[in-house]
């Protein structure tokens, strides 16, 4: 029995190794043949789903995409591919707030096994665009009810001076009361609709180089703060100094800037619409 169970085992392994040749070679539909059969053979196996929901993903095939994705998590929880293969088929069905909790997960594992993955970045990506959609979804929304209330409030008020016999302005053609509470009216729902107003991010939340809002702040020795990824871009390519005070540089003296961080997500957390890349 051990022996057959190890052969089956062998041949699904042979399968995924045939299936990753075919996904190379963009042949999509023999690649998921593949990944299929080697499910067949092992099916509590978690990467054959994900590589199979991955070629789902190529073909931008949803519902299959979050079937396969659900299923290599629910055998391995950890696998990044797998919460980002899911958000994305969430995001997909404008499920904005599930989506979002599956980017958080997946770059959560990311940073807890100190990877420098380039995927990354691709869920960033994502994690902005679902933030910033659930932002505008529930915006409009909200634009929408402070707007009829407002109505409603101008209309009560109305009402109330008519029937009062004090709608009309004074001789002297000064503003009555009604006048000046309308006015407190219109400030008061205009203070209500600034955190769904968009304007300029603050400077000192966006890197230098890419003014854009930042992600994993770090600061030199010459107390300038960069976007990480983007700084050491700058070191491999360009040289080991300081983009700004051109002096010498090494990565090893980057340390994390933890207020400015700090300050990034309470901004974000009343700003949303501040996802929208290229601040």
């Amino acid at each position: 029995m051990a022996a057959s169970g190890g052969g089956v085992a062998q041949q699904a392994e042979l399968r995924r190794i045939e299936g990753n040749a075919c996904f190379k070679k963009a042949r999509l539909g023999a690649a998921i043949d593949c990944y299929t059969e080697a499910i067949a053979l092992c099916p509590d196996v978690a990467v054959y789903w994900m590589n199979r929901a991955l070629c789902h993903f190529k073909r931008k095939e949803w519902a299959k995409v979050e079937e396969d994705s659900r299923r290599a998590l629910a055998l391995d929880d950890s696998l990044v591919k797998g919460h980002y293969l899911l958000g994305c088929a969430l995001l997909d069905k404008e499920e904005f707030a599930l989506a979002i909790k599956e980017f958080e997960k997946a770059l959560n594992l990311l940073k807890s096994s100190s990877s420098t993955d380039k995927m990354a970045e691709d869920i960033w990506q994502v994690l902005a665009k679902a933030k910033y959609l659930d932002w505008e979804k529930h915006s409009t929304e909200r634009v929408w009810r402070i707007q009829s209330l407002k109505e409603a409030c101008e209309s009560a008020l109305q009402e109330h001076h008519f029937l009062s016999g004090t709608l009309v302005e004074d001789s002297d053609g000064s503003s009555n009361e009604y006048s000046e509470q309308i006015k407190l009216l219109a400030e008061v729902f205009s203070k209500a609709t600034l955190a769904d107003t968009p304007v300029d991010v603050p400077d000192y939340l966006c890197c230098q180089i890419t003014f854009e809002i930042f992600r994993d702040p770090v600061i030199t020795p010459s107390g300038v703060t960069y976007e990480r990824a983007v700084l050491l871009e700058h070191l491999d390519k360009v040289g080991n100094f300081d983009p700004v005070t051109r002096e010498p540089l090494k990565e090893h003296q980057l340390v994390p800037n933890l207020a400015i961080n700090e300050a990034v997500q309470a901004y974000l957390k009343e700003h949303s619409w501040a996802y929208r890349l290229n601040c």
